[in-house]
């Protein structure tokens, strides 16, 4: 019996992975880390789900000191994960395999869920990446001198340089596949990874997530005390529910080109314009407040924002170096071992980005006193 969702198309990108899709538990399923398919899979699940982990001990502190935004978007991101995850994943429960088709395949990881299509570290991403790109902006005083809107914008600019490197890496180790039959939401492409997924995704969700979560709990409610309790919990979940719309309003210049007989070239001209003003309207906020003379000073750097972004870039690094060797050797995007590569020049971008927001973080902190809680 074929299990839901693994049709033709999912049975072939589960083997190209290496496993079958008609062969999984349709709930939950657990497997020892060195079962995987290499060994850069458990390290990954470590990374992430401990960053996740790390995160929310972090968020909790900051919440019992008065501030309820860390831990709100902590929340409000897995509201959003299991918003958009399931109807990308299993198009057809929501009569929408004709707008979507199949559009990828996760790997087997240590634990997965939904016939193996979510893997725990899926779920662990989200709150993650979210954190490090919010804590890193707000640790830069950028919020608080700057206002929400101009902070979601560099957290875009934050999550596209963290996110895009892992991206851009992950079809070539095996941590997922993407179905490149599919030209309905995975064409254009730059290198293996879909133009989409690179905007939507990697930087309009998560800047839509923060500005709602912001601006929805960061005000202290009528009594003048932080919001806690049910009214909290209500605007985390209208934020979660809320930040598709936002991925919906910035995808219509490009399928304006779409349909039966999409315009690809079209498509991926306006999706990279879309995603250069990402890097240049991100780094305007970023630089000119850097550069203003009342950059926030008095913002203390939390540990999470010390430590975890250079502990996921180092990670991330390592991982580009042992895909190195494939990389070069590969022919038309494809390696040896028949994984297709991600654009190298981009993840280098990328890192270099990384770099210099870690490089301006920590130097701006060096007049700074520490947080006494050490979160």
């Amino acid at each position: 019996m074929t299990e839901p969702g693994c049709g033709p198309q999912a049975e072939e990108a589960t083997r190209v992975l290496g496993f079958d899709c008609t062969d999984v538990s349709a709930v939950a399923s657990l497997r020892f880390p060195w079962d995987l398919a290499n060994w850069t899979m458990p390290l990954l699940e470590v990374l992430v789900i401990g960053g996740a982990v790390f995160a929310l001990v972090h968020a909790i502190r900051r919440y019992r000191n008065g501030d309820p935004v860390n831990l709100a978007l902590w929340c409000a991101s897995l509201v959003y994960l299991f918003v958009i995850e399931p109807p990308l994943y299993f198009p057809e429960w929501f009569g929408l395999d004709e707008l979507y088709g199949f559009i990828f395949a996760h790997n087997q990881f240590t634990a997965g869920f939904m016939a193996d299509r979510l893997p725990l570290y899926i779920v662990a991403f989200y709150p993650m990446i979210s954190q490090l790109a919010y804590e890193l902006v707000r640790s830069l005083g950028i919020f608080r001198r700057r206002g929400a809107l101009a902070g979601a914008v560099a957290v875009a600019l934050a999550c596209q340089v963290f996110y895009e490197i892992f991206d851009h890496v992950g079809p070539q180790l095996k941590w997922w596949t993407w179905n490149d039959d599919n030209h309905l939401v995975n064409h254009p492409a730059m290198a293996s990874v879909p133009l989409t997924s690179m905007l939507l995704f990697a930087s309009v969700s998560m800047a839509a997530l923060t500005y709602l979560v912001v601006r929805l709990t960061a005000r202290p409610a009528a009594d003048g005390r932080p919001r806690r309790g049910r009214d909290l919990l209500l605007r985390v979940v209208l934020a979660g529910v809320l930040t598709p719309l936002a991925m919906v309003i910035a995808n219509v210049p490009s399928s304006l080109f779409g349909g039966e007989n999409p315009d690809v070239t079209a498509q991926a001209w306006i999706l990279g314009i879309e995603l250069a003003l990402v890097w240049l309207a991100g780094g305007w906020v970023v630089v000119s407040h850097l550069r203003s003379a009342d950059h926030g000073l008095d913002e203390p750097l939390s540990a999470f924002a010390r430590f975890y972004p250079v502990i996921y870039l180092g990670a991330m690094a390592v991982f580009w170096a042992a895909a190195l060797p494939q990389y070069l050797g590969a022919e038309d995007g494809v390696t040896r071992d028949g994984t297709p590569t991600g654009s190298g020049i981009y993840a280098l971008a990328c890192f270099f980005g990384a770099g210099l927001l870690l490089v301006a973080l920590h130097r701006t902190q060096r007049t700074r006193r520490t947080d006494p809680a050490g979160v």
